[in-house]
């Protein structure tokens, strides 16, 4: 499995994905799930992928031979994210049947963003059957793969006027929430940060076990955490519960009040 997670903000895009892959706990390995795609002063375009590798590896692979040239040529994000569909579409034509008779699902998920010249940067999460939806003010981020461990802190943090820089420290957490929950998410990182008003440059990190500035922002969250924890009050209980007590036949409850 792996995590990846994208947002857009009033300020650019910021994305992120793991690397890790499994086939088991016995057969694990590094592909990375980010791709980039850029054409100079025309489009920068991101994608993050998710589900059974040999699909995604096939999805794309599609994207840049001559039945995803409408990707190179397209005008509007909204038409590579139909090119992405259709690529995933034409996948499971193709393999969707002999994975059923191996008691397989047809399973992948693509986060597409970035910027064409002449729109705003965009942000669409696409689905296995090649169907698609666009963020806006009320979605600011799309997940993909093992979402649930890295989506509170997102809910409670992420915010539409919030820096890239911000937000990237954000994201970061919600991966380490997932590493710290799943043992099929893991290191090496890859990141970028999109600034809205520089369609030919964005920010990109990759962060392994190495990464000094990755591991003390785990570690200064994990003591703060605690603390903020500490601080809490204990629970003031009822004198008596308000919720119906069933009592054995024949014991009188005064008797089992102690």
């Amino acid at each position: 499995m792996t995590y990846c997670v994208a947002a857009k903000l009033s300020a650019g895009l910021v994305f992120l994905s793991d690397s890790r892959t499994n086939a088991g706990v016995d057969d694990i390995s590094i592909t990375k799930k980010m791709s980039i795609y850029k054409k100079k002063n025309d489009r920068t375009i991101f994608t993050l992928c998710a589900g059974n590798l040999a699909i995604t590896q096939s999805v794309k692979s599609l994207l840049i031979d001559s039945k995803g040239k409408r990707f190179w040529e397209a005008t509007s994000l909204y038409d590579v994210a139909e090119v992405v569909g259709n690529c995933i579409r034409e996948v499971r034509k193709r393999d969707g049947k002999y994975l059923s008779q191996e008691g397989l699902d047809f399973n992948c998920s693509f986060i597409v963003g970035g910027h064409i010249l002449g729109e705003e940067p965009r942000l669409f999460k696409i689905y296995s059957a090649g169907n698609f939806i666009e963020s806006d003010e009320d979605s600011l981020y799309f997940q993909i793969g093992e979402s649930k461990y890295g989506k509170p802190i997102l809910d409670r943090v992420l915010t539409n006027d919030m820096s890239l820089e911000a937000a990237a420290k954000c994201m970061l957490l919600s991966m380490d929430s997932t590493i710290r929950s799943n043992i099929s998410v893991g290191l090496p990182l890859d990141m970028c940060l999109y600034e809205k008003n520089s369609p030919n440059n964005f920010k990109h990190k990759h962060l392994n076990k190495k990464d000094k500035c990755y591991e003390k922002l785990k570690s200064i969250w994990s003591t703060h955490l605690k603390e903020g924890f500490n601080k809490l009050e204990n629970i003031v209980w009822d004198d008596s519960p308000s919720v119906d007590v069933k009592y054995p036949l024949g014991y009188d409850r005064n008797d089992l009040s102690n």
